[in-house]
């Protein structure tokens, strides 16, 4: 049915000067459509694969709290190879990164610039060296003390970007002096950014570990680990050879999507429809090789894309 509106103008006038006026009436008309049946594409069959663009899209400040015991000096490498890795996965701009000791003592006067893109693995290494100070194993107090109490820490900080910190503990988290307990920091780390992502490298439950000797109770990372999962963060063991998958998968939080993997192959590549939001999104090509979309403008932060197709 079709909807047509008709203005029909009435003049009334005699020797009493009467009122002119108009009056407007929808007039509703049925007019004969023709629906056209598509029989290119079959609709019984349609999957649609979905993705939320990471809301760290803008750019996101990164801490790597350490802990800074002699009993960490055999992890050096491992460190430092993981900040490397996350480097690597990180886009060219928009993100910086600091290193941190789990001792807010320490952490209270450090006035380093931050790791940003285009810095060498040099320049981590440099950092590591120069801040891994101290004794204390209290991460949750050490990352307040700098973001908040630390003067330096205002020249670069960007209020209005995304979190994320790493932390690094062969001990349970033990900080007292700004958090009585764990709460308290997920209530501080909660309202402190609006987008906040977190990981541990720590000492696991001994049933997922691949240490040699399982850890004891009191070397299990369990307020790291809860911190973690409060925020869907990546929890890696600290007894494994290699860091690297988690450290990957950690880095994920923070790296945008610039394509999106297809869950079956499309019948016909010309019949592939994207959505951004629930409206037409025109800015992708499928590359079939590798049954993937990818986005030639990089949807905005948070934006739901789908991806259907008959398969």
């Amino acid at each position: 049915m079709r909807f047509l509106t008709m203005l029909l103008g009435l003049l009334s006038c005699n020797s009493d000067n009467l009122l002119t006026y108009e009056v407007e009436k929808e007039i509703y008309v049925e007019v004969p459509t023709e629906v056209i049946e598509d029989e290119e594409f079959d609709f019984s069959n349609i999957w649609v694969d979905s993705i939320t663009q990471i809301a760290a899209l803008d750019g996101v400040d990164i801490f790597w709290v350490i802990d800074p015991s002699g009993s960490m000096q055999d992890d050096q490498e491992r460190i430092l190879n993981g900040i490397a890795l996350m480097m690597s996965r990180l886009p060219e701009v928009g993100w910086r990164l600091m290193i941190l000791p789990s001792d807010y003592s320490r952490t209270s006067a450090l006035d380093t610039f931050p790791i940003v893109p285009g810095d060498s693995l040099q320049d981590v290494e440099d950092m590591y060296n120069l801040h891994m100070e101290g004794s204390r194993e209290a991460g949750f107090d050490a990352l307040y003390e700098y973001v908040v109490l630390n003067p330096y820490s205002s020249t670069w900080l960007r209020n209005d970007e995304s979190l994320l910190v790493v932390f690094v503990s062969d001990e349970e988290e033990q900080s007292d002096y700004h958090f009585n307990n764990l709460y308290e920091f997920i209530g501080w780390a909660s309202s402190y950014r609006q987008n906040v992502f977190m990981a541990s490298i720590v000492n696991v439950d001994a049933a997922d570990s691949v240490c040699g000797m399982p850890p004891t109770t009191v070397a299990i990372g369990y307020d790291y680990m809860e911190a973690t999962n409060f925020f869907g963060g990546n929890i890696i063991d600290i007894c494994a050879e290699d860091w690297s998958a988690g450290v990957a998968d950690a880095s994920t939080q923070i790296v945008p999507y610039e394509f999106i993997e297809l869950t079956h192959t499309p019948l016909d590549p010309n019949w592939i429809f994207v959505y951004a939001n629930g409206a037409v999104y025109r800015d992708w090509y499928y590359e079939p090789s590798e049954n993937r979309v990818y986005f030639t403008v990089i949807p905005d932060a948070n934006t739901l894309i789908e991806v259907a197709y008959n398969y």
